[in-house]
């Protein structure tokens, strides 16, 4: 073959390869997952929508206009798109996952009769999902806890929920030992879930989302020897999520020391998290930031770091009770 041939046999084969579109596709994609990176879920929504109207059969579009409907509490949207998703794949585990948490969030914000039924829904997709792929932890952990927390009216109980935390403990005896913790944090077991909890986070769990749960159950609890435990685990799976920097700071306050440091992390963190759902929110980080200021003495700063955290939650009821005492003070 001459060179020519070889060359134009090159180009042919370059040119079928080549798909302009899907080049675009993957881009218009890697956007949106951007702008939910950085909470700008507004923008997701319209690049995953415009997305979704090239590609109606893209379930992976679907998927993520599910997860961004949900940080925005936009429950019928994100069920929608949940739907959509199965419907084009009902094979996948994620899927069904994500779909069960729109179910759930839409029971979050139903009457009482109404969210029995979503209720129900969101357990039959837990349920799904981990039939469909054992593996899926995540799902694992949402069907544990539901079964921890519902009542048998909603399809709960903790009699379902043992025979799935020693499937899940046989696959990983960090995530069995969590899943224990958490289905006694549901029944107000705190001795036993602290006894579980422990064991996880010594087990060197490799679920950030794992980790930073138990901080927040440690925060809860006013725990801060587990907080720093927390911290140290979460930076040794991932050093560039800002939650460490977080529960680190709330540990160094509740012990009252390090008060430099804590301010310096919880100001990074301010800077750095996203607003989302497994995120401690800035309000919170406002609040602590009150805290640290009042244990030293700084009542101007720490009553406007209660009242930052009362504009952007005014429900934030542990803020409104402290921010009275610093007035009265």
């Amino acid at each position: 073959m001459t060179s020519a041939a070889r060359n134009l046999v090159v180009s042919s084969l370059l040119a079928l390869l080549w798909h302009p579109a899907d080049v675009k596709r993957d881009s218009a994609l890697e956007a949106a997952r951007q702008a939910y990176e950085a909470s700008d879920y507004s923008k997701a929504v319209q690049l995953l929508q415009a997305a979704g109207a090239a590609e109606p059969a893209n379930a992976e579009i679907q998927l993520w206009l599910t997860k961004t409907y949900y940080e925005l509490h936009q429950h019928d949207a994100a069920i929608n798109s949940g739907e959509k998703a199965i419907g084009i794949d009902p094979q996948n585990s994620k899927y069904h996952e994500w779909l069960g948490r729109a179910y759930g969030l839409k029971a979050e914000n139903s009457s009482w009769i109404s969210a029995l039924g979503w209720a129900k829904k969101a357990r039959k997709e837990f349920a799904l999902a981990v039939k469909l792929d054992g593996s899926n932890f995540a799902a694992r952990q949402a069907l544990i806890e539901y079964d921890c927390s519902a009542p048998g009216i909603a399809d709960g109980g903790e009699d379902k929920a043992r025979p799935q935390i020693a499937e899940i403990a046989a696959l990983d005896a960090t995530e069995g030992h969590y899943a224990a913790g958490n289905c006694r944090r549901q029944k107000k077991d705190f001795a036993a879930a602290d006894e579980e909890f422990t064991k996880a986070l010594q087990g060197r769990p490799r679920s950030i989302e794992l980790i930073y749960d138990i901080g927040d159950y440690a925060l809860r609890r006013n725990e801060p020897d587990r907080l720093i435990a927390v911290a140290d685990a979460g930076e040794s799976v991932s050093k560039s999520d800002p939650r460490a920097k977080f529960y680190r700071a709330a540990a160094f306050v509740m012990k009252d020391e390090k008060a430099e440091e804590a301010e310096r992390l919880l100001l990074e963190y301010l800077k750095q998290a996203p607003v989302r759902t497994a995120y401690p929110r800035p309000a919170v980080a406002h609040y602590w930031l009150g805290r640290l200021f009042q244990l030293q003495g700084k009542l101007a700063e720490s009553a406007a770091e209660y009242e930052a955290a009362l504009r952007l939650d005014p429900k934030y009821k542990t803020a409104h009770e402290a921010l009275k005492k610093i007035r009265k003070s």
